[in-house]
């Protein structure tokens, strides 16, 4: 396990010039009747919905809009409204003392390093999922947060829906009895994929090499930037980390990813003829101890899908889940003997025999459903249990901890896929078990000068 070393410079460096910080110049905390003021870095598709969220919290102001992206940029500050600032270098609203926190929706390869240097600024932070591009970023967040004494809550939405909060009471409480299995799913077609575009001269007002940050540096190219850098690598982890996080999230929520043992995971890109990299089929298995997990992608074939998403087995029947609702399915209450095949007509002598019941089975659970989920809600109520934790300073519903076992279980997910072969894991000491190549790539190097901001951090050592 990565150890937080005694090195606490805390700076932020660009090529042209160094600033330091001091994370005991940025000490406010917001009262319980005070407005927060809230800065927005990156503005894509999903900081749009976070931009429309906060701004619905009477007490937040969006303060300020960061994005390489020229245009982005602009159009953010006109959704923040009330004078937002611009700053085209997300550093310089770290270094903006009347931000009071962060909202970070960057591509997923920057969430880290970025949550960091927020940490380290004074600012709490509200960090999109999924939480980290390799294992150990996750440790060295847990680590600078805690040091910091900052709030930091992960934007799995879900934990804060009414509906998947009752789902949890009931299958705590028993409900489906003991739970042995959970069955996931992404599955959708967008065959042929999304082109293959040849590497191209960086859009005016896009600063690319910002945009790749800690990233390996690449040429640039429309399939690796906006949006599309999910199919890539060097940026992302496809939909293991994009989709399935949301779904071992709950799954951790509710039973717990503490006791993860191994996983083993299959796929590839077999049928999107496009210029991406991670799979556009996988399936992947989680031992968890006491129950399994399994999560199946498509990406090129969608055919017949499930109800649900998510969907939990248990010894007393299931419950599916998704942000609409959630239904539970009982099963009936019939002697193991009388399912037996052939038992009913009769097996050949000395074989197994029925069982006579008079009445009709019972089920074994209670039949609900409920169809109360509502997105918005969702998204609003997260924001809102942040905003409080800032001014509480008690820990989200959302929070590092929790992420982190997410992030594991993904990314043991698609380190299985790459290297053809199960993956034994070790809980307590957060290491791959007699597998030294697997062990290399729970960590991996950043690229100048973000490995150097790194260091500074007191990580990564």
């Amino acid at each position: 396990m990565a150890t937080v070393t005694a090195d606490r410079r805390l700076f932020l460096q660009s090529t042209a010039a160094t600033a330091v910080l001091s994370a005991a110049s940025y000490a406010r905390v917001p009262g319980a009747n005070e407005r927060v003021s809230v800065g927005v870095i990156g503005y894509g598709l999903i900081a749009q919905t976070h931009v429309a969220t906060f701004r619905k919290l009477p007490d937040v102001q969006i303060a300020a809009i960061s994005d390489c992206h020229a245009k982005r940029l602009e159009e953010g500050v006109a959704a923040a409204g009330d004078g937002a600032k611009p700053y085209a270098d997300f550093r310089k609203l770290l270094d903006d003392k009347a931000v009071d926190a962060v909202i970070l929706s960057t591509p997923d390869h920057w969430h880290a390093l970025m949550t960091m240097l927020a940490c380290a600024a004074g600012k709490d932070v509200y960090v999109e999922k999924p939480l980290t591009r390799f294992v150990r970023e996750g440790e060295w967040m847990q680590a600078v947060a805690e040091r910091e004494k900052r709030v930091v809550q992960v934007g799995t939405q879900q934990r804060s829906g009414t509906h998947y909060k009752r789902a949890r009471e009931l299958i705590r409480d028993g409900h489906l009895g003991t739970v042995t299995s959970v069955r996931m799913s992404s599955i959708r077609n967008v065959s042929p994929g999304f082109g293959n575009p040849p590497d191209a001269p960086v859009p005016e007002g896009f600063d690319w090499e910002m945009w790749q940050g800690p990233a390996p540096a690449r040429p640039y190219n429309p399939l690796r930037g906006l949006y599309h850098f999910r199919w890539f690598w060097d940026t992302s982890g496809g939909q293991m980390t994009n989709l399935a996080a949301h779904h071992l999230d709950i799954v951790d929520w509710y039973l717990g990813l503490g006791g993860l043992k191994s996983v083993m995971s299959l796929g590839g890109r077999y049928a999107l003829k496009d210029g991406g990299e991670t799979p556009d089929t996988q399936d992947a298995i989680f031992d968890l101890g006491s129950f399994s997990a399994a999560f199946v992608m498509r990406e090129a074939a969608a055919g017949e899908r499930p109800a649900f998403g998510l969907t939990f087995h248990g010894t007393r029947g299931s419950m599916g889940i998704d942000r609409r609702g959630f239904r539970v399915t009982p099963d009936a209450d019939v002697p193991g003997a009388n399912l037996i095949p052939g038992v009913t007509r009769g097996h050949p002598s000395g074989g197994p025999v029925p069982i006579v019941v008079k009445d009709a089975a019972k089920p074994r659970t209670a039949a609900i459903e409920d169809a109360t989920g509502k997105g918005d809600e969702q998204y609003l109520n997260h924001a809102r249990d942040f905003i409080d934790c800032v001014k509480s300073r008690k820990r989200p519903i959302s929070d590092l901890a929790s992420a982190q076992r997410t992030a594991v279980a993904c990314h043991l997910g698609n380190m299985s896929l790459r290297l053809g072969r199960s993956l034994h894991w070790d809980p307590i000491k957060q290491d791959v078990v007699n597998d030294r190549e697997a062990t290399a790539m729970l960590t991996r190097p950043y690229r100048a000068p973000w490995d150097r901001e790194l260091k500074a951090l007191g990580v990564g050592g």
